[in-house]
């Protein structure tokens, strides 16, 4: 045994230094580099910046990381010392000891064991704690970020994948604090801390275990290649099939209308089989790589068997060194505690990988800066008296496909305007500009005199109420839908709302009146109801500008006749701007502008345009048959 060591003993020494050379290059290259495609994802943010935002999230709690590194600490002496500790005992018990001396030794390890896993616990515990808050930080920030976001961003932003990023991806993060990076540096230092204990008790072994390095050290990297497109296709795909599920299940009345179902099921379903064939490549690669590993492992405890137990039976000192049984023992529980940290690492890479891709994700959303935004001297707006000035306003969505022309007109205090026109003349545009969710590109827009770009967006606001086509309602009670977490608002007074714009035949009649659940988007509702909550929520926080964009469209007779009555006291509240296809419910303004390819070409009274059997003329004419023949019909 002797010779044998002394004729390969060069060939054990550069395995071993390969050996080393391989694990200081494993541990360099997953912690220095820093490219802008990082592990298969194509990264805009580099990992440097990535990890610094992070960081600064955790800032405020790194007196529980400290505590956390200081059980650590304890928490590995476990995996250090209990090997030396068992092979003592093994060697007590074979030779001549002492009963209580056995005793105090297996005491000691008892003792080890217990602090270990108290330390373990007390870890898990703060991290998940910490690593809690600093992700609810984290939604908290985005979601906030994601609200400021201006509606031409949102238009372009699926829902699905905005809800992707505020769930998954935190939860990404979360593993993050709460498992990857302690577990790295815990590895880390296990590795080191057991390749130092190893040497100390026989070098000779360790420099054969270190030989099996370079091929953990090729698996690994190996799997890191095919690891990484694994994590990738997931992500994109989880994010497809959210994106596809906030679409589809928000519009699934339509697909059942339409009688689609079988359509979007096999739809669905590719998009599930190719998330489960992700999934499945992910799984796979970890299935290979395991087994590669512990094929490493069983390899080297097989060669330290050979080699250790022989040397044990010669009982011949090999260069310098007796191998006895104690050291045996030893070795093959460092073995394993070797080797799983390495296996852990090569893992938690990618998770780290993972979790990095992630934020990078959430901080992509948060690097969106809103396309409108306050001016530096903006200004409060404490009131409003209503007039609104457009001055030779230009604007389109893209590019310079102009939606609006050249615009000019004055809206006068108290004045009610309505603009009609056929379909994408410019109306719903006009209204979203006077709020400023988009800006024009030419020209200007006057409130009171004053610019709207030099008015604070949310003081601009507080002075609109819009009542739209579409009434969007959230889940929980009417008054909450009133209100809105508005608070300083009595309930007399939503009352009174409701009675104003006559909500209460309706809400009169139901168990529990205000307190009554409305279901998602307001499904227990009809329309005509809808609208008249989105009414009382309108004049419950009582704007000098009330702005209505298609708000009688699709009502029943009965309830346009109740919106009608409600519009006419609403006038006499401040400015109201209009737009309605039914010109029944334009007639009372006191202007009606017609629109036509984004310019004006008529505006006038009702009356005034009617004598000048223009567009407006037409266009009512036209309407009127149509009702008079719905009218035959009946």
């Amino acid at each position: 045994m002797k010779e044998f060591f002394e004729q390969y003993y060069p060939l054990i020494i550069v395995g071993a230094v390969l050996g080393v050379i391989s694990v200081v290059f494993i541990l360099c290259y997953a912690f220095i580099k820093n490219k802008k495609e990082t592990m298969g994802f194509d990264r805009n943010i580099p990992d440097k910046e990535i990890l610094r935002r992070l960081l600064a999230y955790a800032k405020p709690y790194w007196k529980s990381f400290v505590a956390v590194l200081l059980l650590m600490i304890f928490s590995i002496s476990y995996d250090i010392v209990a090997p030396l500790l068992i092979g003592q005992i093994q060697g007590m018990i074979k030779g001549t000891f002492e009963l209580s001396a056995l005793f105090w030794m297996i005491a000691l390890y008892a003792g080890i064991l217990i602090i270990t896993l108290v330390c373990s616990y007390v870890q898990a515990i703060i991290l998940q704690k910490v690593g809690q808050k600093i992700v609810s930080n984290i939604r908290l920030d985005l979601f906030e970020h994601i609200e400021q976001l201006s509606h031409d961003q949102l238009n372009h932003i699926p829902v699905g994948k905005l809800v992707t990023r505020v769930t998954n991806d935190t939860n990404g993060v979360s593993m993050m604090f709460t498992n990857i990076i302690v577990n790295l540096v815990k590895n880390v230092f296990v590795v080191v801390g057991v390749l130092v204990a190893m040497l100390c008790l026989n070098y000779m072994l360790t420099l054969m275990v270190l030989c099996f390095v370079p091929f953990i050290v090729f698996f690994t990297m190996m799997f890191r290649k095919f690891s990484r497109r694994a994590y990738r296709r997931v992500k994109d795909d989880t994010t497809d099939i959210n994106t596809f599920l906030s679409e589809n299940l928000s519009g699934i009345k339509i697909t059942q209308f339409f009688n689609r179902e079988d359509k979007k099921l096999e739809e669905f379903s590719q998009k599930n089989n190719r998330l489960g064939k992700s999934k499945y490549q992910q799984i796979f690669v970890f299935g290979i790589f395991r087994p590669l590993v512990y094929m490493l492992y069983i390899t080297s405890v097989l060669c330290l068997f050979f080699l250790g137990a022989k040397g044990a039976l010669d009982g011949t000192e090999i260069l310098g060194q007796v191998i006895t049984s104690e050291i045996i023992v030893s070795f093959y529980m460092y073995i394993s505690k070797f080797f799983n940290p390495i296996q852990s690492l090569a893992e938690q890479f990618n998770w780290l990988q993972s979790a990095l891709a992630s934020a990078e994700k959430i901080f992509t959303i948060m690097d969106m800066q809103p396309t409108v935004v306050d001016s530096e001297d903006a200004i409060e707006l404490p009131s409003v008296e209503g007039k609104i000035e457009f001055k030779n306003v230009w604007f389109a969505y893209e590019n310079e496909d102009w939606i609006l022309k050249d615009v000019s007109f004055t809206v006068e205090p108290k004045q009610t305007v309505a603009f009609v026109g056929s379909t994408g003349s410019g109306k719903t545009t006009i209204l979203s500009l006077i709020c400023r969710n988009y800006d024009i590109q030419k020209g200007q827009i006057l409130i009171d005199g004053i610019d709207i770009k030099k008015i604070k967006i949310s003081s601009l606001r507080k002075h609109f109420g819009q009542m739209l086509q579409d009434v969007f309602l959230f889940s929980g009670t009417i008054r909450e839908n009133i209100l809105l977490r508005e608070e300083g608002i009595s309930d007399e007074e939503v009352w009174q709302a409701c009675q104003y714009v006559n909500a209460d035949h309706f809400i009169s009649k139901l168990s529990e009146g205000l307190d009554y659940q409305i279901l998602e988007r307001g499904n227990n509702f009809s329309a005509g109801q809808r609208q008249l909550l989105s009414f009382a929520r309108t004049i419950v926080h009582k704007p000098q500008v009330m702005i209505l964009d298609e708000a009688t469209a699709n009502i029943d007779t009965e309830t346009e006749l109740l919106i009608q009555n409600s519009l006419e006291k609403m006038m006499n509240i401040g400015t109201m701007l209009m737009v309605a296809h039914r010109l029944s419910t334009v007639q009372h303004a006191d202007n009606i502008i017609v629109l036509s390819h984004g310019e004006i070409i008529e505006q006038g009274n009702h009356f005034d345009l009617l004598k000048k059997k223009g567009r407006y003329y037409n266009l009512y004419t036209l309407q009127h048959r149509k009702e008079e023949l719905l009218k035959q019909g009946a």
